[in-house]
């Protein structure tokens, strides 16, 4: 019966009704893309694998396309966040025909704790060879797609937030290049900062494309969905923020030597001593660009940017009694 309810729920809102309660250019300022085509929706909710019985949290549901299709799919519940009060009736609508399985946050995602959203029971060992039974889902702003996702990978380092009920997947969209970019392999020309951050903390898998011409209103650049699968023991134990700064200098100029990249973490009168003493720490050569480095290339570095600070820390204190 239930399923029945779910099946009549109310249809997808037509590009006009859309049109006439945004207005194109308010859309664009809001880098907001909407996907109304019923078949891509379910396409990218299938990429999150078995919804059933299971807890899910939508990102940026906006008019509901891939809501309706993630209630198609039986979730236990489905908690919707969304910045802009102007959908408010486009999700009271569904939430009346979901017999109690959806509800929504009016709310900034950027700001939102996810520690309180989910029932005890759900809590799952982070150890624990099984993902718990949640997956947040998003078709993400590009605009905020980026700062959104190390945000939560810092979530995901500390265990906190929906990862203080365990490993808690995450299936996303985001610009084409940028999704290039979370995936990029060692030496590939398109690796940076971005790929190393995500594949430290996470497997992460590219399913498919889309085409820019399938959002309302359309942007000028396609997307991709990507699927974050957080890891037992992530590639480093150093401090998230610590691990950021050393990969953000070492790509800060990505085709030139890490000895030169390398100089920006320190103080310059500091800076001739320091890096010739992290790289020797590290084990790593000077003169390898950072694309070319493994994720535990990325470790030692940070270990040894660690050990250095402390010593010439100590060099300080010892310089000033």
């Amino acid at each position: 019966e239930i399923k029945n309810s779910i099946m009549r729920l109310p249809p997808l809102p037509t590009i006009k009704d859309i049109l006439r309660v945004y207005g194109v250019n308010a859309l664009k300022r809001l880098s907001q893309n909407f996907l109304l085509n019923p078949r891509l929706n379910d396409k990218f909710v299938k990429a999150a694998g078995d919804l059933s019985n299971k807890y899910i949290v939508e990102v940026g549901p906006g008019p509901g396309g891939i809501t309706r299709s993630i209630l198609q799919k039986n979730p236990l519940k489905l908690l919707t966040i969304e910045k802009d009060e102007r959908f408010v009736p486009f999700l009271e609508m569904l939430s009346d025909a979901s017999c109690g399985k959806l509800s929504f946050i009016i709310g900034d995602i950027l700001s939102f704790d996810m520690s309180s959203s989910f029932p005890e029971e759900l809590r799952t060992d982070w150890d624990s060879e099984s993902y718990p039974d949640i997956h947040i889902i998003g078709n993400l702003p590009f605009s905020i797609s980026t700062p959104l996702i190390i945000k939560w990978l810092q979530n995901i380092s500390e265990q906190s937030s929906a990862w203080s009920f365990g490993r808690v997947c995450l299936t996303l969209s985001f610009q084409k290049e940028v999704a290039d970019r979370i995936v990029a392999p060692v030496l590939r020309n398109d690796r940076c900062r971005l790929s190393v951050m995500c594949q430290t903390y996470c497997n992460v898998k590219q399913h498919f494309v889309i085409k820019g011409s399938a959002f309302c209103p359309p942007p000028d650049v396609d997307a991709a969905v990507v699927t974050f699968y957080p890891l037992v023991a992530p590639h480093t134990r150093c401090p998230f923020k610590t691990y950021e700064a050393v990969v953000k200098h070492t790509f800060s100029s990505r085709q030139k030597y890490i000895e030169k990249c390398l100089k920006n973490l320190f103080p310059l009168p500091l800076q001739e001593k320091c890096v010739p003493t992290m790289l020797e720490l590290s084990g790593l050569d000077g003169k390898i660009r950072p694309y070319e480095m493994s994720l535990n290339d990325f470790n030692k570095l940070c270990e040894a940017y660690l050990e250095v600070s402390q010593l010439f820390k100590r060099m300080k204190n010892v310089a000033l009694q």
